[in-house]
């Protein structure tokens, strides 16, 4: 929107980054340079043949356990749809990315990926993200994407969304009982 004033071209702002889009790179080399380093270190101890052949049972683990998760997902929600509520296995989502850490060729991804294995870890991670999840939302501005998840969230106890606005009187009139009876 312009509101006619004179603009100078030296005075733009860039948008300030998020901390995880400016370290996230440096992240990714940081573990990417341990991962070469580690298999080098285990090749000159164990030999070639032992990385090669610990790499190939990392790839055809993690993508037994990507089918078998992909397929009680499938189920879950199959049944889901079909008794009409809502698929109750969120680990899912959590043993795909155990088993696609598993296929990542490196020894600190099949760490990673065979702890998300495990369902202890499973619940302290959906857990953790939840939480931040939530948090995000919280502080989430009107009109921004994280308000959209905070409206949708608003609905009956049955599962349905209402969509509207609430209006209560503060005062039922005679003929009104407070709180209404449900029949």
């Amino acid at each position: 929107m312009t509101t006619g004033a004179p603009t100078s071209p030296y005075t733009t702002t860039r948008p300030r980054r998020s901390r995880l889009r400016r370290y996230l790179p440096l992240g990714v080399a940081a573990w990417l340079v341990l991962e070469i380093w580690l298999l080098t270190v285990v090749a000159g101890a164990a030999g070639g043949l032992a990385v090669f052949l610990l790499l190939v049972a990392g790839l055809v683990a993690g993508s037994v356990v990507i089918k078998r998760a992909g397929r009680r997902a499938f189920q879950s929600l199959n049944e889901a749809l079909q008794h009409g509520g809502s698929p109750e296995h969120g680990g899912n989502g959590l043993m795909m990315l155990g088993g696609l850490l598993l296929m990542i060729p490196g020894l600190v991804s099949d760490v990673a990926g065979l702890l998300l294995l495990l369902a202890p870890v499973q619940k302290a991670v959906s857990r953790y993200a939840e939480n931040a999840l939530d948090k995000r939302l919280r502080t989430a501005a009107p009109g921004s994407f994280g308000d959209a998840f905070q409206q949708v969230r608003m609905h009956r106890p049955d599962g349905k969304v209402v969509q509207g606005e609430v209006i209560r009187e503060d005062r039922p009139g005679p003929e009104q009982q407070w709180p209404p009876l449900s029949r």
